[in-house]
């Protein structure tokens, strides 16, 4: 009986080792985390979702064609090499496409602005002077203010957040403040 019994016992981890060996996980669809990374000659990258991505022109500019028809040029002396991602092998962190929309953020004195980044590479903000630049560095959003301010929107788990960093700090240094951000207009990822 007790001979019988290991035999058994040693079937069944045998069977259920074959059974894990020949099942295949389940793939995500195609498009549904690939990226296209755009490393410049300075060092910053600059990531695209695939699955929005039309074509993309290598001239000067190199233009990237989005699929809902809008372009969007980058220096193409300045870039050192394009690299392809998917979420097989990296970790996911925000396209630059997940940024683009008003952002209701704090000033970090208990009061409220908003943000608007344009998919141009725009920025405009409803308090001080209100014009900069943004660009996606590392999933996150880093804007440069005319006014000398530099803010960062990242995403914190489920959450955003704005990093303020002062005029004469750079992203490199310790915040001015950091506050909630939200997307009032979000777009599916």
């Amino acid at each position: 009986m007790h001979g019988l019994i290991k035999i058994v016992g040693i079937s069944g981890v045998l069977l259920l080792a074959c059974a894990g060996a020949l099942a295949k996980p389940t793939p995500s669809p195609a498009d549904d985390r690939n990226t296209i990374v755009i490393v410049f000659k300075d060092g910053h990258r600059q990531s695209f979702a695939l699955a929005e991505i039309a074509s993309i022109d290598f001239k000067t500019p190199a233009v990237i064609v989005y699929k809902d028809g809008h372009r969007e040029k980058l220096p193409a002396a300045n870039i050192a090499r394009i690299e392809f991602e998917n979420s097989d092998t990296t970790v996911m962190t925000p396209g630059r496409a997940h940024f683009v929309g008003r952002w209701e953020v704090g000033d970090g004195n208990r009061s409220r602005f908003f943000i608007t980044l344009d998919a141009d590479g725009a920025a405009r903000k409803s308090i001080g002077r209100p014009h900069g630049t943004w660009t996606l560095v590392n999933g996150e959003a880093r804007i440069s203010w005319d006014d000398g301010w530099h803010d960062a929107i990242r995403k914190v788990g489920t959450r955003h957040e704005k990093v303020a960093y002062e005029p004469g700090k750079s992203f490199d240094d310790t915040p001015s403040n950091i506050t909630a951000a939200r997307n009032t207009r979000p777009r599916p990822i």
